[in-house]
């Protein structure tokens, strides 16, 4: 197992949403009893299947980066986190489903970490608004996972889904909204597992399939991001 190819998928999004659990939960199919603060970068691997069932068939490690820190950190804390950063193929963007901050800061994240070599200082983020092309020119598969989906309360979920689908459209990506305490949300054959193979196997694809995998990181040439459409609605 050793020699199986990999792949890099970092998992992003604000200190609290539940990226650890959730990552406990890809790789180990288990509950996390006691989460805790990530400090840093804490990495874990999950063995993925490529387009199984198919001739195409092949085994993978995927290894996932839970970035731990805050969107809002002083610009030497990015600075460390950049490293982490590089040679992306793919990008989990975790928020809170009952905390819409969380959700709106996931633009500074994916923007954080696909602009890393901006200069100077990384993002520079005007007063205008969020372009949404911006994230159509992306080569860098993105997934959006909504946590504590269970905790939502039943009169505000469909305002919560539809807010989070516009979200997911802004990213062209799709979503994913579960309880990190409840495995069943991935079970085997589910919609939700579904989803999350299809994601894997096109960070596979454009990692191991596509010409050029050098040209993954298309936002390093810009040098400012407007955000338009925070749904504040």
């Amino acid at each position: 197992m050793a020699s199986l190819d990999r792949v890099k998928v970092l998992v992003l999004g604000d200190s609290g949403v539940g990226k650890s659990s959730l990552v406990h939960l890809l790789c180990q199919n288990q509950v996390l009893g006691n989460p805790s603060w990530t400090v840093g970068c804490s990495v874990d691997v999950r063995v993925h299947d490529y387009r199984e069932g198919t001739p195409e068939e092949k085994t993978y490690y995927i290894e996932l980066w839970d970035v731990g820190g805050s969107v809002g950190s002083a610009s030497s804390v990015k600075s460390t986190r950049a490293v982490f950063y590089n040679s992306v193929n793919g990008i989990i963007l975790v928020h809170d489903l009952t905390n819409k901050k969380s959700s709106q800061n996931l633009y500074p994240w994916s923007l954080e970490a696909l602009s890393k070599d901006s200069s100077p200082t990384g993002i520079i983020v005007s007063n205008g608004d969020y372009d949404r092309e911006q994230f159509a020119e992306n080569s860098v598969p993105l997934l959006l996972i909504g946590t504590k989906f269970d905790q939502i309360p039943e009169n505000k979920r469909n305002d919560v889904l539809t807010r989070t689908a516009f979200i997911s459209e802004d990213f062209n990506a799709e979503e994913i909204n579960l309880d990190c305490t409840n495995p069943r949300y991935l079970a085997a054959g589910s919609s939700n597992a579904v989803k999350l193979s299809r994601f894997f196997d096109k960070v596979i694809e454009k990692r191991y399939f596509t010409r050029d995998p050098s040209q993954m990181q298309s936002f390093t040439d810009r040098r400012r991001f407007n955000f338009k459409s925070l749904h504040n609605d």
